[in-house]
């Protein structure tokens, strides 16, 4: 069928949105059963990767790194925090600023979790090589967005 300038409509499997959509959620779901051991949902994994990272990060800092609002990210670091995993500290120099900080669980946890990459990619049976350019090839993508 085509439209009335004589056209075909656009084809979902040929659509760059809807690839990097689909295979986001797929590779989501393999994080959540490689993650399922350590106890972590997908969003807590990344922020326990920002605190691991670097320690003492305002909750601010940890959504403006997870490219998320504070608002959705606050409800994040305070179910890590019932875990345990890391403590919030009202700031020395702003009261109105919160400082997470990695517990010893915390810390152990990052130790567990380095094989995670690694697990991942023999999951997508993917070298290091080319998940490194895939990687590359992403954030100049994004960059050209942003």
């Amino acid at each position: 069928m085509t439209d009335t300038m004589g056209k075909a409509p656009p084809l979902l499997d040929q659509q760059l949105c809807f690839a990097l959509y689909s295979t986001s959620r797929a590779i989501t779901k393999v994080y959540a059963d490689l993650l399922e051991k350590l106890g972590l949902t997908y969003p807590q994994y990344l922020a326990m990767l920002v605190l691991w990272e670097k320690d003492g990060l305002s909750v601010q800092e940890i959504a403006d790194r997870l490219q998320l609002e504070g608002a959705t990210t606050t409800p994040l670091i305070q179910r890590i925090e019932r875990m345990g995993l890391v403590l919030k500290k009202r700031s020395t120099t702003d009261e109105r600023r919160q400082d997470v900080f990695l517990t010893e669980k915390g810390r152990a946890l990052g130790v567990h979790a380095s094989s995670v990459p690694e697990r991942l990619g023999c999951a997508l049976n993917i070298t290091d090589e080319k998940a490194y350019a895939l990687l590359d090839e992403i954030k100049r993508l994004r960059a050209a967005i942003v």
